[in-house]
């Protein structure tokens, strides 16, 4: 069971992982934004960071940058979860620090397979 912060600005998306999630024993908080999703890492120190890309204001990338850059949270492993399917999607995302990058619509079986491989369960 980990403590897992959803970063998406979509309620429908955000509602449909935290199901995902919860019914995989995980607890679930979330924030509609980057701004709000590097606030809520600091305060809330979560086991992992399901991030979207795009968002109004600082996007999944630059979110995920400045998470890795900080001592604070550098150490919480995050998978970008994103309609941005393209391999030079994949591979800036990870180049800004992800531990995965998973498409959307979310598979639950691959969600769930990268939540315990990047988690180490």
């Amino acid at each position: 069971m980990a403590r897992v912060l959803i970063v998406d600005d979509s309620p429908a998306e955000a509602h449909s992982l935290t199901k995902i999630l919860e019914k995989n024993g995980h607890q679930v908080i979330t924030a509609p934004d980057g701004e709000s999703g590097i606030a809520s890492a600091k305060a809330n120190t979560p086991d992992l960071i399901l991030m979207d890309v795009v968002m109004p204001g600082l996007n999944g990338f630059q979110a995920t940058r400045q998470l890795k850059k900080d001592s604070g949270t550098s150490a919480i492993p995050i998978i970008i979860v994103s309609t941005k399917s393209q391999a030079t999607d994949r591979v800036w995302g990870m180049r800004q620090g992800a531990n995965d990058y998973i498409t959307k619509p979310v598979d639950e079986s691959a969600l769930v397979e990268s939540i315990n491989n990047v988690l180490g369960s």
